[in-house]
């Protein structure tokens, strides 16, 4: 293994300034390291006082022997000034399907942490993901500005954070889609930690394609969509698989069927090649934004892809 004293060192001269850039903007989450040394391919973020580090995957002769990760575990715990017991490490591997939403096979619990004013539920060990993507910080801040006496609709919503920044932004109502009970409930507890009312914010567990349709039937109309799917899924809950390069045509398409005249859809993927079908700025007013929606933490590996779609 290559040096861990550079690393070390690295570790800690993000973490003061970014702990400090953090401080000035109410930001309880943030990226403080992001593969800044090649040897060391870890994406490395603080959640108040807990770390979550991923590895991304290398060759099998490029693995880490148990005491190789037992001498980086200490580099890392050094330099963030955290016990063992407050770091959660793990590899990323490629992802297919609804990998990144299963679980690790570790033992977590969930911690509350803060955005911005508002509080999310997270849990850094059970599944591969956190309930929270710190990438999404602007555009769910954009949302919070937009959605004043809106109805508003969030697709693949995961734990529902979007949702959450909307009802403090004042959107009068909105519905929150999922075909994942575990997320929905999710979601539910993050309503309720931001002590929003479930009368008027709705929890629908629901396959997406299958959902637009009945909102078409239904003529239902929003004012603001957000619509950020996985990039593949096969989850045996659905009825065929989700690829969003061959479909993001189609479900912008029925977005744009129950989008008010003048309302506004943010489509985001984190598919690295995606391409998104020009055919569409012909039916509508698509403006990419994602430089605009990446924070300045994240800005050092692009990690979405994001467009502002009006009609």
């Amino acid at each position: 293994m290559s040096d861990l004293t550079a690393f070390g060192n690295r570790l800690t001269k993000n973490s003061r300034h970014w702990k400090k850039w953090a401080r000035r903007r109410e930001i309880g989450c943030f990226r403080i390291y992001d593969r800044d040394i090649p040897e060391f391919p870890w994406a490395i973020d603080w959640y108040e006082g807990h770390v979550h580090a991923q590895e991304f995957a290398r060759g099998s002769d490029q693995e880490m022997t148990p005491a190789q990760r037992s001498e980086l575990i200490e580099t890392i715990c050094l330099a963030l000034e955290i016990p063992a017991q407050q770091l959660a490490l793990k590899t990323r591997q490629r992802q297919k399907g609804s990998a990144q939403y299963q679980k690790t096979g570790m033992r977590g619990k969930e911690i509350i942490v803060s955005e911005n004013g508002l509080k999310f539920s997270v849990n850094l060990n059970s599944y591969l993901d956190t309930g929270l993507f710190l990438d999404h910080r602007q555009t769910r801040q954009m949302v919070r500005e937009q959605s004043r006496d809106k109805r508003f609709l969030n697709l693949f919503a995961y734990t529902g954070s979007f949702t959450v920044y909307a009802a403090a932004g004042g959107a009068r109502e909105s519905i929150t889609v999922d075909l994942s009970n575990t997320y929905q409930e999710w979601s539910k507890r993050n309503f309720l930690l931001n002590g929003i009312d479930l009368e008027h914010h709705q929890l629908v567990r629901a396959d997406v394609f299958d959902y637009l349709q009945q909102a078409i039937r239904q003529r239902q109309l929003f004012d603001l969509i957000v619509m950020d799917p996985p990039s593949f899924s096969n989850s045996k809950k659905m009825d065929d698989t989700l690829d969003v390069q061959r479909d993001h045509p189609k479900l912008i398409r029925d977005c744009l069927q129950i989008l008010r005249p003048g309302g506004t859809l943010y489509f985001s993927t984190n598919l690295r090649r995606f391409k998104l079908d020009p055919a569409l700025s012909e039916e509508a007013q698509v403006q990419e934004i994602t430089a605009k929606t990446i924070p300045e933490d994240f800005k050092r590996h692009r990690v979405h892809q994001c467009w502002l779609i009006l009609k």
